[in-house]
């Protein structure tokens, strides 16, 4: 019966100890490839081993970490092929994303909040600052996302915006780091904005089939699927 339903007050500790563990990834903390062991991470988080490990099992679920049998759990390490599959489904999520911002009846407000991010990505390309860059650029598709007022779009966002980071830190070392005033990724997203503040629905969702084949081609340079364009 829901009478017997308990109301829940708190985050539990597994998931402080998940929400801990993401942001790690996604700063790079926990580097790619790395293993972890739960007798350190215990230590450190002063737990015990059950929350730890529930914590853990949430993160295999999501894919930010991988089992392997008699050897532990390990940070993912994104491959070609992992790479363009997170640009791929971003594409799906974004596409779905910009077709509702873009008929919206404030797209206006919608543009000048992307604009913000564009600016904060100008600022750091003018000092040279390419982690600052990366930050930004995530926050300007995060805002695409949010104000398409889908729950289930943020939802399935939030792991592939963490996967994303870690490409980015990749990502950031392919851009030309002596230009900084003309940077592509600001241009790119200027132009973006201007499809979404014109209403052109067909421009918008071409601009970022675009933006996301060019960050597969910068990160999976080899990868066939990448240099034809796909993503």
């Amino acid at each position: 019966m829901i009478a017997d339903i308990e109301p829940v007050n708190r985050e539990s500790t597994a998931a402080i100890i998940a929400r801990r563990l993401r942001e790690a990834i996604m700063a790079g903390t926990l580097a790619p490839g790395m293993q972890l062991g739960e007798a350190e991470l215990a230590s450190r988080f002063q737990v015990s081993r059950g929350p730890l490990r529930e914590a853990m099992q949430r993160l295999v679920s999501e894919g930010l970490l991988r089992s392997e049998r008699h050897r532990g759990l390990f940070v993912v390490d994104l491959g070609p092929g992992d790479i363009r599959d997170v640009y791929l489904a971003r594409s799906a999520v974004e596409r779905a994303a910009a077709t509702l911002v873009v008929r919206a009846p404030d797209r206006d407000a919608i543009a000048d909040t992307l604009a913000e991010a564009v600016a904060g990505m100008a600022d750091a390309d003018a000092e040279g600052d390419p982690t600052a860059l990366s930050e930004a650029d995530l926050r300007f598709h995060e805002a695409l996302i949010d104000a398409s007022g889908s729950p289930r779009l943020r939802r399935m966002a939030r792991t592939l915006m963490i996967e994303t980071r870690m490409c980015l830190t990749e990502l950031q070392r392919t851009y030309p780091t002596d230009d900084y005033e003309t940077d592509e990724r600001v241009a790119e997203h200027h132009a973006i904005i201007a499809a979404l503040r014109a209403g052109d629905e067909a421009t918008l969702l071409r601009l970022l089939d675009e933006h996301m084949a060019d960050a597969v081609k910068r990160l999976a340079p080899d990868d066939r699927a990448a240099e034809t364009g796909g993503a």
